[in-house]
């Protein structure tokens, strides 16, 4: 049985024109489940990852707004709320779906902490945006009492940023192998996993960063030993001149060093295709089968590597 880890996009969660409640993401999340149990039918052995950045803002919003009531907590704390928020939703419908279909297969979450080094260059250039949009005068006040760094962001308002560092490693690991192993669906490093830093002695320490998802799910599925890395997105895979439609030309199967070529000359947008095909080709690099961007709704396409932008790790490859 093929082991492949399922990184799944914002709108498994969240689709556009959503407001973020409850009943939205209980909804996109029971039709995302419906998707990835007919893989389970199939045979397939799921590791599921996922996107948490509009959840961890509406945590911030929500530290923001009851500040004079309760204290904030800072972004660690945050990622692990959403961590647990979101494997909750996967895990309940993934488990209602199974069920349905007589499956039984045990479906568990672990809040992941991913290992970055304190001496990652990111530190000292801050670049990913989170949180609300604010004013001018709150930014400067934010950026002068405590020392965070704030931009202006395309005339919408002023966003803090924070580090992104590279994922090193997995901290938990042994664990989420151990259910694997044992035949457990495992839904885990959400939104690339908690940021940690470990001390000369071992010890462990959450940092005020964010990890990309799409990177934190590769080290997940080299670390274990994947086979096969399927990122799902809103678009079916990796466009050259995707900002110009007339001359968008879409990604199909392709080589390594083509694709690693089109990464270096600046094709893909740096916020969001970039890290994605970042991703799949470093899965390849590392020994995977394959790996695959494609478009939730053509999920089982996608695993059959019938569509999307897809790596094999064949010799010619290497």
């Amino acid at each position: 049985m093929e082991t492949t880890v399922v990184a799944l996009g914002g709108n498994a969660i969240l689709q556009k024109g959503d407001k973020g409640t409850a009943e939205d993401q209980r909804r996109n999340v029971e039709k995302t489940a419906e998707q990835l149990v007919r893989l389970v039918e199939k045979g397939y052995r799921l590791i599921i990852t996922h996107g948490n950045g509009p959840q961890v803002g509406n945590i911030l919003i929500q530290n923001e707004a009851a500040k004079n009531e309760v204290p904030q907590m800072p972004m660690d704390i945050c990622g692990a709320q959403s961590q647990g928020m979101i494997g909750y939703m996967l895990q309940m419908y993934m488990h209602n779906s199974l069920k349905r279909r007589n499956l039984d297969v045990p479906v568990a979450t672990i809040v992941t902490q991913t290992l970055v080094n304190a001496e990652d260059p990111a530190f000292a250039n801050p670049t990913k945006p989170v949180g609300p949009f604010c004013s001018e005068e709150w930014a400067k006040e934010r950026m002068k009492t405590h020392g965070e760094k704030w931009i202006e962001d395309s005339g919408r308002g002023w966003r803090r940023v924070v580090p992104s560092p590279d994922p090193m490693s997995i901290v938990e690991l042994p664990s989420i192998k151990s259910l694997v192993d044992s035949g457990h669906i495992v839904i885990c490093t959400g939104g690339g996993g908690i940021p940690v830093v470990k001390s000369h002695d071992g010890l462990l320490q959450g940092v005020e960063a964010v990890i990309d998802k799409d990177l934190g799910a590769e080290r997940l599925a080299t670390l274990l030993g994947a086979d096969n890395l399927v990122i799902l997105t809103d678009v079916n895979g990796a466009a050259l001149n995707y900002k110009t439609p007339d001359g968008r030309v879409w990604l199909g199967e392709t080589s390594l060093p083509e694709l690693a070529e089109f990464l270096k000359q600046g094709h893909f947008l740096s916020g969001s295709m970039a890290p994605k095909v970042r991703a799949i080709i470093r899965f390849i690099q590392n020994g995977g089968k394959m790996a695959v961007i494609a478009s939730l709704d053509k999920v089982e396409e996608a695993f059959e590597g019938k569509t999307g932008t897809r790596l094999r790790g064949h010799l010619k490859n290497q």
